[in-house]
């Protein structure tokens, strides 16, 4: 098995908003062509702790990125780590956290923001720092690195979503309205991603809660949506996928070795 990925991670998208509100990828669902799981995040739930948790398959209580203000190098092996080491390009759109995570920390704007060296980990990347950076700027950064390097493993990191639960929580138009913004923007994109032959996780880190934050166990600051749309993708009701098992699911499909769990019925 080696196929191209994409990986879009949808920074504090509830589950529940994401199966009601997100109308295109629930078409691709509807088609038969794609499939909706329910995660349960990692814990805490906050942000850099699961970008870890994600792109390595570590628990934060184990990778000791435990909350937002750890800022140094990750000591894991990442998606990233495996795709350059196997002779694959890698290339991320995402937020500075992603860059010194796995790149350099800390993160140097007018360095980092733009980078293209093919020894680093994320050889290709578009990086930002202010959360209300437009998701449609972010996706197109994507689409541009994708375009000009053919990256065999892409992550799209925009962080819209999250903002606005910050500024209006969970249960208010602003949120449910850009998870929408955010699935209609993914329209411009998505069925080019498959016709160049990528399979793509859509993904979030964590939720949300109506106090405008997350970090505990509450079910929409904890339940997060994973839809997969590809003809490697088994599309299997039953399938009970882990957030720790969506990096080595991936590194599967990228057809590159790696010592990380898998959900096997995930795949075909």
């Amino acid at each position: 098995m080696q196929h191209n990925v994409i990986l879009v991670v949808l920074d504090g998208l509830n589950h529940e908003v994401a199966r009601h509100a997100m109308g295109h990828l629930q078409a691709y669902a509807g088609a038969g062509r794609a499939a909706l799981y329910k995660l349960e995040c990692e814990l805490p739930s906050l942000s850099r702790p699961l970008y870890e948790c994600i792109l390595t398959g570590v628990a934060p209580i184990h990778s000791g990125i435990v909350h937002n203000h750890v800022t140094r190098l990750s000591n894991q092996r990442s998606v990233f780590h495996y795709a350059r080491d196997a002779g694959l390009r890698t290339a991320a759109a995402a937020y500075h956290w992603v860059s010194e995570l796995y790149n350099r920390s800390p993160f140097v704007a007018a360095r980092d923001r733009h980078t293209h060296n093919e020894s680093l980990p994320i050889q290709h990347g578009h990086f930002y720092w202010m959360d209300h950076y437009p998701d449609s700027h972010l996706f197109a950064d994507a689409e541009s690195l994708r375009l000009q390097h053919a990256p065999n493993f892409l992550l799209v990191h925009p962080m819209n979503i999250d903002d606005a639960g910050h500024k209006h929580g969970l249960d208010s138009p602003q949120y449910r309205n850009s998870a929408r913004s955010a699935d209609i923007i993914l329209a411009d994109y998505l069925q080019g991603w498959l016709d160049a032959g990528y399979q793509v996780l859509v993904t979030a880190d964590h939720g949300m809660n109506n106090d405008r934050s997350h970090n505990g166990l509450l079910a929409e600051e904890r339940e997060v949506p994973l839809f997969v749309l590809g003809d490697a993708f088994s599309f299997k009701p039953d399938a009970a996928p882990r957030q720790t098992e969506l990096c080595g699911t991936i590194c599967e499909l990228l057809g590159v070795h790696h010592d990380k769990p898998v959900c096997r019925e995930l795949l075909k």
